[in-house]
């Protein structure tokens, strides 16, 4: 029974930490697990988990989410500011609910099979890693939230779309193609994260509804751990990671995806 409570909150605190993190968090689930000898807890556990992280991006951004309450008709720039970043949530948000449905729908057993293959995680994450070096050395942006353009938004989010293949990472590639494309680095990181919200979130649902049968195989306190130990370490990993992107860049990450793919095909 311990050991039932201790994976549970193993899984919570791998989901939680590389949710946000950019290093994907399906495929460190998937890896790590089978590492340590626990089963993989596949799409369906995967997305009772992530509501946590869906939780802790709410309660951390809730100030931007709720800031409309705020707004006096005299701060008439902030209230342009934030529907204008409603706008461009949405917009962002299309290209993964078309992509995630085309394949959730018509491809299911090639996304379990072939997609969720250790060989395809290894080798995304040392593409990814690639991609983030390329993003680390573009020249220093200037687009902002104040005065980015939708096709800016879209742009991003048709790149957080490959975030449904494991290994890509929604937040590593959505922050690196905001790079390449010349957002500065503390932006870059706060509309992946606010960009996230609805993709997470409608991810997490659709999973949790195609999944609804499998809900009574679990145990729910354990769960409950899982859940808890997800959303603290969300917080933990949103913080972070704002912080340490804007003064230190991708590099770290690069050097690990690169670790992270080497390990993996070397255990293939």
């Amino acid at each position: 029974m311990l050991l039932e409570y201790l994976k549970f909150i193993l899984y919570g605190l791998i989901q939680g930490f590389t949710e946000f993190i950019p290093v994907s968090s399906t495929a460190h689930l998937k890896v790590i697990s089978e590492l340590l000898g626990f089963d993989d807890p596949g799409s369906s556990l995967s997305a009772i988990i992530q509501l946590g992280s869906v939780i802790a991006l709410v309660c951390y951004f809730r100030n931007d989410i709720f800031k409309f309450r705020h707004q006096s008709p005299i701060n008439i720039f902030d209230y342009f500011l934030n529907l204008k970043l409603l706008r461009s949530i949405f917009i962002g948000t299309i290209p993964i609910i078309f992509l995630g449905a085309s394949i959730k729908l018509f491809f299911p057993y090639f996304f379990d099979n072939i997609l969720r293959s250790n060989l395809s995680i290894a080798l995304v994450s040392l593409f990814m890693a690639m991609f983030m070096y390329f993003a680390e050395i573009s020249k220093k942006g200037s687009i902002s939230l104040y005065n980015h353009k939708y096709s800016d938004s879209f742009l991003i989010g048709f790149s957080q779309a490959f975030a449904v293949i494991p290994g890509f990472s929604r937040s590593g590639i959505t922050i690196s193609t905001a790079l390449i494309s010349g957002w500065n680095r503390a932006d870059a990181a706060r509309f992946s994260f606010l960009l996230g919200i609805p993709a997470i979130s409608l991810a997490a649902f659709v999973e949790l509804i195609f999944s609804v049968n499998k809900l009574s195989t679990y145990s729910i306190l354990p769960l409950f751990f899982g859940f808890v130990s997800t959303f603290l370490s969300s917080l933990f990993a949103i913080d972070f990671l704002l912080k340490y992107i804007s003064s230190n860049g991708l590099k770290l990450f690069i050097i690990y995806r690169v670790l992270f793919g080497i390990l993996i095909l070397l255990n293939i």
